[in-house]
């Protein structure tokens, strides 16, 4: 009976994981398609202290009622240190960077490279090696995602060309990989929640400073739409993304 309740609660614990990536998969893919549509108001490094701002007030909150520990970094320190260079200080601008220069289908096409790569880097950083139908499930959800986009067209590749957004979202992905490899490994030691905001609060600040650089050369233009989209990314990709 205990075993048959463990093989239960494990395989429920499962379902909920799945459940939570691909919810976080979802908002995130609405982060591409404004952060596209945001490129004419507000440039990367702006819209970006802007998204972690907005986490940051509602990660204050939810932490409050936590245990002490939780709310201080502890011997984490550098763990989290490193999720907040990857995922907030590095990765939100390099994509939205990368979203003023390509298109929101190639961004999502590359974006479909994260499972492959974060899986390589947990194999050599994390030694948790790829299992055969983990790898064969990232390629096909790899190839899942270039039938979608294209229709089934190859007529639909030779419009694509390579170009620097491509490149910066190809790179946004490679160090969005490295932060899930970091979180997961932080995470072994304290809940999302703490994880997620303290990296957050250690990465917003570097993101201000760029962002009072950058207002000077490239001033937004904010009306209520593109205010109402900002919100948006700061609660949907970025507090219920980040935590799924």
């Amino acid at each position: 009976m205990l075993s048959l309740t463990g093989e239960t609660q494990a395989r429920t614990d499962r379902i909920v994981g799945l459940g939570l990536v691909n919810l976080a998969t979802l908002t995130w893919a609405t982060n591409t398609i404004l952060g596209r549509w945001l490129r004419d108001y507000v440039g990367p490094l702006t819209l970006a202290a802007a998204r972690f701002s907005i986490a940051s007030l509602c990660f204050a909150v939810l932490l409050r009622r936590r245990p002490p520990e939780e709310r201080r970094p502890g011997a984490d320190r550098w763990g989290l240190l490193g999720m907040a260079l990857c995922g907030v200080v590095v990765f939100a601008p390099t994509f939205y960077l990368g979203l003023r220069f390509t298109t929101a289908v190639n961004a999502t096409l590359l974006n479909g490279l994260a499972p492959l790569t974060t899986g390589l880097l947990a194999a050599l950083l994390a030694r948790e090696p790829m299992s055969r139908q983990q790898a064969a499930g990232a390629l096909l959800g790899l190839i899942g995602v270039a039938g979608l986009i294209s229709g089934g067209s190859p007529a639909f590749w030779q419009t694509l060309r390579g170009n620097a957004g491509d490149l910066a979202v190809l790179g946004a992905v490679g160090v969005w990989s490295l932060y899930s490899v970091l979180g997961r490994q932080v995470m072994h030691h304290r809940p999302a929640l703490s994880a997620t905001a303290l990296s957050t609060f250690l990465g917003l600040p570097l993101l201000l400073i760029a962002a009072l650089w950058e207002v000077q050369v490239l001033p937004p233009r904010l009306g209520l739409k593109p205010l109402l989209a900002v919100l948006y990314i700061g609660l949907a990709p970025t507090v219920i993304g980040f935590l799924s």
